[in-house]
Protein backbone atom coordinates (compact mmCIF):
# COMPACT_ATOMS: atom_id res chain seq x y z
CA UNK A 1 0.00 0.00 0.00
CA UNK A 2 1.04 3.27 -1.08
CA UNK A 3 -1.41 6.29 -1.31
CA UNK A 4 -3.72 4.57 1.46
CA UNK A 5 -0.69 5.43 4.19
CA UNK A 6 -0.92 9.28 3.06
CA UNK A 7 -4.74 9.45 3.74
CA UNK A 8 -4.59 7.94 7.01
CA UNK A 9 -1.99 11.10 7.88
CA UNK A 10 -4.76 13.10 6.14
CA UNK A 11 -7.17 11.60 8.12
CA UNK A 12 -5.69 11.86 11.81
CA UNK A 13 -5.65 15.88 10.96
CA UNK A 14 -9.49 16.35 12.99
CA UNK A 15 -7.91 14.72 16.29
CA UNK A 16 -4.45 15.93 16.37
CA UNK A 17 -5.16 19.02 15.17
CA UNK A 18 -2.14 21.61 16.07
CA UNK A 19 0.15 18.62 14.81
CA UNK A 20 2.26 19.32 11.06
CA UNK A 21 0.72 17.28 8.12
CA UNK A 22 4.22 17.00 7.72
CA UNK A 23 4.42 14.85 11.12
CA UNK A 24 1.66 12.60 10.40
CA UNK A 25 3.16 11.96 6.93
CA UNK A 26 6.20 11.26 9.16
CA UNK A 27 4.43 8.84 11.10
CA UNK A 28 2.27 7.36 8.80
CA UNK A 29 5.17 6.46 6.45
CA UNK A 30 7.55 6.04 9.13
CA UNK A 31 8.38 2.38 8.63
CA UNK A 32 8.69 2.76 4.42
CA UNK A 33 11.06 5.17 5.35
CA UNK A 34 13.16 3.33 7.50
CA UNK A 35 13.24 0.24 5.23
CA UNK A 36 15.21 2.43 2.12
CA UNK A 37 17.66 2.85 4.43
CA UNK A 38 17.64 -0.71 5.50
CA UNK A 39 17.83 -1.95 2.16
CA UNK A 40 21.23 -0.06 1.20
CA UNK A 41 23.13 -1.65 4.19
CA UNK A 42 21.94 -5.18 3.33
CA UNK A 43 20.12 -5.40 6.73
CA UNK A 44 17.01 -5.97 4.61
CA UNK A 45 16.14 -7.27 1.35
CA UNK A 46 13.38 -7.22 -2.02
CA UNK A 47 13.60 -9.27 -4.91
CA UNK A 48 12.22 -7.60 -8.40
CA UNK A 49 10.03 -10.24 -9.64
CA UNK A 50 7.31 -9.63 -12.17
CA UNK A 51 4.33 -10.68 -11.56
CA UNK A 52 4.73 -11.73 -8.35
CA UNK A 53 1.11 -10.06 -7.38
CA UNK A 54 -1.12 -8.28 -10.17
CA UNK A 55 -0.26 -4.74 -8.40
CA UNK A 56 3.39 -4.88 -7.91
CA UNK A 57 6.34 -6.89 -9.20
CA UNK A 58 8.00 -7.21 -5.97
CA UNK A 59 8.94 -9.66 -3.28
CA UNK A 60 9.92 -8.62 -0.04
CA UNK A 61 11.99 -11.44 1.47
CA UNK A 62 13.29 -9.87 4.21
CA UNK A 63 12.38 -6.99 6.34
CA UNK A 64 11.79 -7.78 9.88
CA UNK A 65 13.60 -4.80 11.26
CA UNK A 66 11.06 -2.40 9.56
CA UNK A 67 8.03 -4.67 9.22
CA UNK A 68 7.78 -7.19 11.52
CA UNK A 69 4.62 -6.49 13.83
CA UNK A 70 6.46 -6.28 16.85
CA UNK A 71 9.27 -4.08 15.56
CA UNK A 72 6.56 -1.58 14.36
CA UNK A 73 4.53 -1.65 17.70
CA UNK A 74 8.44 -0.24 19.31
CA UNK A 75 8.46 1.89 16.54
CA UNK A 76 5.43 3.11 17.43
CA UNK A 77 5.40 3.06 20.96
CA UNK A 78 9.24 5.46 20.34
CA UNK A 79 7.67 7.59 18.09
CA UNK A 80 5.05 8.67 20.23
CA UNK A 81 7.34 8.73 23.14
CA UNK A 82 9.70 10.91 21.17
CA UNK A 83 7.24 12.84 20.36
CA UNK A 84 5.36 14.16 23.47
CA UNK A 85 8.79 14.51 25.12
CA UNK A 86 9.15 17.26 22.19
CA UNK A 87 5.50 18.87 22.32
CA UNK A 88 4.21 17.39 25.92
CA UNK A 89 0.91 16.82 24.37
CA UNK A 90 -0.59 13.50 24.97
CA UNK A 91 -3.73 12.99 22.32
CA UNK A 92 -1.39 13.84 18.97
CA UNK A 93 1.02 11.70 20.58
CA UNK A 94 -1.03 8.42 20.78
CA UNK A 95 -2.54 9.52 17.46
CA UNK A 96 0.70 9.36 15.84
CA UNK A 97 1.83 6.04 17.61
CA UNK A 98 -1.29 5.16 16.05
CA UNK A 99 0.04 6.41 12.63
CA UNK A 100 3.35 4.06 12.66
CA UNK A 101 1.13 1.11 13.80
CA UNK A 102 -1.46 1.34 10.83
CA UNK A 103 1.00 1.14 8.95
CA UNK A 104 1.61 -2.43 9.24
CA UNK A 105 -2.21 -3.16 9.18
CA UNK A 106 -2.41 -1.62 6.18
CA UNK A 107 0.01 -3.61 4.72
CA UNK A 108 -1.17 -6.70 6.00
CA UNK A 109 -4.59 -6.12 3.96
CA UNK A 110 -2.69 -5.73 0.50
CA UNK A 111 0.56 -7.54 0.91
CA UNK A 112 0.98 -11.58 0.20
CA UNK A 113 2.01 -13.33 3.22
CA UNK A 114 4.91 -11.22 3.98
CA UNK A 115 4.72 -9.35 6.81
CA UNK A 116 6.30 -11.36 9.77
CA UNK A 117 4.92 -11.51 13.47
CA UNK A 118 8.52 -10.70 15.16
CA UNK A 119 12.16 -10.31 13.61
CA UNK A 120 12.86 -13.87 14.66
CA UNK A 121 9.85 -15.48 14.05
CA UNK A 122 8.74 -17.97 10.70
CA UNK A 123 5.38 -17.08 10.80
CA UNK A 124 3.70 -14.69 7.90
CA UNK A 125 0.89 -11.99 7.60
CA UNK A 126 -0.91 -10.77 4.65
CA UNK A 127 -4.31 -11.23 2.89
CA UNK A 128 -2.85 -10.24 -0.50
CA UNK A 129 -5.59 -8.00 -1.30
CA UNK A 130 -2.37 -6.98 -4.13
CA UNK A 131 -3.86 -9.92 -6.50
CA UNK A 132 -7.08 -7.95 -6.81
CA UNK A 133 -6.13 -5.09 -8.73
CA UNK A 134 -9.24 -3.57 -8.77
CA UNK A 135 -10.85 -3.62 -4.97
CA UNK A 136 -6.79 -3.37 -4.26
CA UNK A 137 -6.99 0.26 -5.36
CA UNK A 138 -10.37 0.99 -5.15
CA UNK A 139 -9.59 0.59 -1.11
CA UNK A 140 -6.73 3.05 -1.50
CA UNK A 141 -8.61 5.73 -3.13
CA UNK A 142 -11.29 5.42 -0.74
CA UNK A 143 -9.17 5.77 1.98
CA UNK A 144 -7.22 8.50 0.29
CA UNK A 145 -10.06 10.62 -0.53
CA UNK A 146 -11.94 10.36 2.64
CA UNK A 147 -8.37 11.41 4.42
CA UNK A 148 -8.50 14.57 2.20
CA UNK A 149 -12.04 15.39 2.93
CA UNK A 150 -11.39 15.32 6.60
CA UNK A 151 -8.14 17.30 6.03
CA UNK A 152 -10.25 20.02 4.27
CA UNK A 153 -12.72 20.20 6.77
CA UNK A 154 -10.11 20.74 9.21
CA UNK A 155 -7.95 23.27 7.79
CA UNK A 156 -8.39 26.05 4.95
CA UNK A 157 -5.86 27.95 2.79
CA UNK A 158 -4.15 31.09 4.73
CA UNK A 159 -2.94 32.16 1.30
CA UNK A 160 -2.06 30.88 -2.28
CA UNK A 161 0.18 29.00 -1.02
CA UNK A 162 -1.82 26.63 1.31
CA UNK A 163 -4.34 25.97 -1.80
CA UNK A 164 -1.86 25.18 -4.65
CA UNK A 165 0.76 23.37 -2.79
CA UNK A 166 -1.89 20.99 -1.09
CA UNK A 167 -3.07 20.00 -4.46
CA UNK A 168 -0.25 19.92 -6.47
CA UNK A 169 0.96 17.13 -3.24
CA UNK A 170 -1.99 15.38 -3.94
CA UNK A 171 -1.69 15.21 -7.68
CA UNK A 172 2.41 14.15 -7.46
CA UNK A 173 0.64 11.30 -4.86
CA UNK A 174 -1.69 9.90 -7.36
CA UNK A 175 0.95 10.10 -10.25
CA UNK A 176 3.43 8.40 -7.98
CA UNK A 177 0.63 5.63 -7.39
CA UNK A 178 -0.73 5.02 -10.66
CA UNK A 179 3.22 4.83 -12.40
CA UNK A 180 3.60 2.50 -9.54
CA UNK A 181 1.22 -0.02 -10.86
CA UNK A 182 1.06 0.58 -14.50
CA UNK A 183 4.58 1.76 -15.00
CA UNK A 184 7.68 -0.85 -15.67
CA UNK A 185 9.42 -2.72 -13.04
CA UNK A 186 12.39 -0.94 -11.16
CA UNK A 187 15.59 -1.62 -12.95
CA UNK A 188 17.49 -2.77 -9.32
CA UNK A 189 16.80 -2.99 -5.85
CA UNK A 190 19.28 -0.31 -5.37
CA UNK A 191 17.08 1.76 -7.50
CA UNK A 192 13.70 1.10 -5.63
CA UNK A 193 16.29 1.97 -2.13
CA UNK A 194 17.06 5.40 -3.48
CA UNK A 195 13.99 6.72 -4.73
CA UNK A 196 12.19 5.28 -1.84
CA UNK A 197 13.96 7.49 0.01
CA UNK A 198 12.37 10.71 -1.96
CA UNK A 199 9.22 10.10 -0.07
CA UNK A 200 11.27 12.41 2.58
CA UNK A 201 10.49 15.27 0.24
CA UNK A 202 7.12 13.96 0.33
CA UNK A 203 7.41 14.77 4.48
CA UNK A 204 9.26 18.33 3.67
CA UNK A 205 6.57 19.06 1.08
CA UNK A 206 3.70 18.58 3.90
CA UNK A 207 5.38 20.71 6.72
CA UNK A 208 6.09 23.42 4.01
CA UNK A 209 1.93 22.92 3.24
CA UNK A 210 0.91 23.30 6.62
CA UNK A 211 2.99 26.28 7.34
CA UNK A 212 0.32 28.12 4.64
CA UNK A 213 -2.84 26.50 6.06
CA UNK A 214 -5.01 27.28 9.20
CA UNK A 215 -7.23 25.52 11.17
CA UNK A 216 -11.21 25.96 10.76
CA UNK A 217 -13.38 27.01 13.72
CA UNK A 218 -15.11 24.25 14.91
CA UNK A 219 -18.81 25.15 15.05
CA UNK A 220 -20.53 24.65 18.21
CA UNK A 221 -23.74 21.88 17.61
Amino acid sequence: MFIGHFGTAFAAKPVARKTSLGTLFLAAQFIDLLWPTLLLLGLETVRIAPGATQVTPLEFTHYPISHSLAAVLGWSVLFGVVYFMIRRTLVPAVVCAGLVASHWVLDAITHQPDLPLSPGGTTRIGMGLWNSPVFAIGLELLIFAVGLTLYLRTTRASDRVGALGLWSLVAFLLLVYFMNIFGPPPPSVEAIAWTAQAQWLLVAWAYWIDCHRELRVRVPR
